[in-house]
């Protein structure tokens, strides 16, 4: 019986040939009817990828019998199908890039990893962990390592989320001082699967942040761990066909529709060619929230 199944992964190691790596796994990603996204750098890869659960174990044992992969942290969720050809219907293909960066910060000199990883990150925390950092602190600060609509329908309690679009952001954000009263305070940094609270982490110590901790594994692992009874509070944004997922059957719904204001998990493109955003929008209100995105931007 077909299992459909979406694997989230990442590893940071120093890679000597990141082409020869985006050639093998291509090959392989197509050899096993894979679909999904892979970015690779000298920096390491991240990636996702869905298809059927034995595929995707052939996969795995392969990945990782590359010595820099052996102990990459893969995250394993439902997938939402398979068409006829047993691949994937939360990926419209497979894509195989090399990039200057696994995850866009636009800071490509500024990181540094070794065989063991990020040089210069935040601790990392188990979710076990971080539960008892807040029950010994009163001053924890969560920071929210993903674009601001993400953070709109799921994100932890009282969280600072900053504003921004993509990723790039960040930067130029830290930069500014808009966070410099942060930095005498413990921050907590999280993201979907980890990868991208990785970097962030080490972009804020960098810049003079003290104390900063990184969720390791992300909301993905917390959320396996506690569900929807700990600090997390409504749904993951995730980047297929998904849209979002929940970690039981009691989620809040904390989103709201950006044209009429009910509450929502969805999001949805523009409808719009020539504008390229998402917003939070409930099924009635698609044309409406674009309508408004052109109001605004008039």
């Amino acid at each position: 019986m077909s299992t459909p199944k979406i694997v989230l992964f990442y590893a940071f190691a120093p890679l000597a040939d990141p082409e020869a790596i985006r050639m093998w796994q291509r090959d392989l990603g197509e050899a096993l009817g894979l679909r999904g996204r892979l970015i690779i750098s000298k920096d390491g890869i991240n990636g996702t990828l869905g298809g059927d659960l034995p595929v995707l174990k052939k996969w795995a044992r392969s990945f990782r019998s590359y010595a820099a992969f052996k102990e990459a942290d893969i995250k394993w969720s439902e997938g939402t199908g398979l068409d006829a050809d047993a691949r994937s219907l939360d990926f419209p293909k497979l894509s195989v890039k090399v990039r200057d960066e696994i995850v866009s910060f636009g800071a490509p000199g500024e990181l540094q990893v070794d065989e063991n990883g990020v040089v210069g990150g935040g601790i990392r925390l188990s979710p076990e962990a971080l539960h008892e950092l807040v029950e010994s602190r009163e001053d924890i600060v969560f920071f929210d390592g993903r674009n601001a609509l993400e953070a709109e329908i799921g994100r932890f309690k009282d969280a600072v989320v900053p504003d921004t679009e993509t990723t790039r952001d960040f930067v130029q954000l830290l930069d500014s001082g808009a966070y410099d009263d942060l930095k005498g305070k413990p921050v907590v940094t999280y993201c979907t699967g980890g990868i991208r609270c990785e970097v962030l982490s080490s972009l804020m110590v960098a810049r003079g942040f003290g104390e900063v901790y990184q969720l390791d594994g992300g909301i993905v692992r917390y959320g396996e761990k506690y569900g929807d009874d700990g600090l997390w509070e409504g749904s993951l944004y995730v980047f297929d066909k998904r849209g979002s997922v929940d970690f039981s059957d009691h989620t809040v719904v904390v989103g709201e529709c950006a044209a009429c204001g009910v509450p929502t998990n969805r999001t949805a493109n523009c409808p719009d060619a020539s504008c390229r955003r998402q917003f939070v929008v409930c099924d009635a209100c698609d044309a409406i929230a674009c309508d408004e995105h052109a109001a605004a931007a008039a």
